[in-house]
């Protein structure tokens, strides 16, 4: 009977400290750790994804990547925060070969492309000010696409922070999303058939400068 009971006592012990030996993942959503001063994206693990509809049968995605810029930070005044990003539209990729080479060949004959052409400018977005909620914000600001600078609001969420294990930096990440008009931008090829409104989904690690 005791060496049940001491049997017992050890199976139900191990899970218990294999729990609590478990470790924790270096990003934790608390702002708490979070220290002032300039950030720079991690720009193999930030990203911007753009998804439109197509023909109103199904929605089609792609990406952005590479994204390079600045976030400053005071968590004694989150709403001073500035941003300042670049997302390099040449370098946009999608799940079809030809597609991405429609988005990035050069117009017929010498004519408009249809989309960003074979050597698009990068996109630029760059906060105006910022509207903070807890962990999460309105980021008014100023995009530049196409050669076309239009207001657009990221609504931003904190996602977490911590040292990040690779390469020892204090780093912060965040999710956002925002809604624009390829029209405002001078992109309007197959318009209404592709749709006007574009979502964009925005994940971005800064790393401590």
């Amino acid at each position: 009977m005791l060496k049940s009971l001491a049997v017992l006592a050890i199976v139900t012990a191990v899970p218990l400290a294999a729990q609590s030996a478990a470790p924790q993942v270096p990003g934790q959503k608390d702002v708490s750790r979070i220290t002032g001063g300039t950030y720079r994206t991690d720009p193999s693990h930030s990203l911007v994804e753009w998804e439109v509809n197509h023909f109103g049968f199904n929605d089609y995605f792609g990406l952005f990547g590479e994204v390079a810029g600045t976030l400053t930070l005071d968590p004694k005044n989150p709403a001073a925060a500035k941003v300042d990003v670049t997302i390099p539209v040449s370098k946009v990729v999608t799940a079809s070969a030809g597609l991405t080479d429609h988005l990035l060949r050069a117009g017929k004959d010498g004519g408009k492309p249809d989309f960003f052409g074979p050597s698009p400018a990068d996109a630029r977005f760059v906060s105006n000010h910022i509207v903070v909620n807890g962990t999460e914000a309105e980021i008014h600001g100023s995009l530049t696409l196409n050669g076309v600078t239009k207001p657009v609001t990221l609504e931003a969420e904190f996602v977490g922070a911590g040292a990040n294990p690779m390469s020892k930096k204090e780093t912060v990440g965040f999710h956002g999303e925002a809604t624009i008009k390829r029209s405002d931008f001078g992109i309007t090829t197959a318009l209404p058939f592709v749709a006007d409104e574009v979502s964009i989904d925005v994940t971005v690690a800064f790393e401590k400068a």
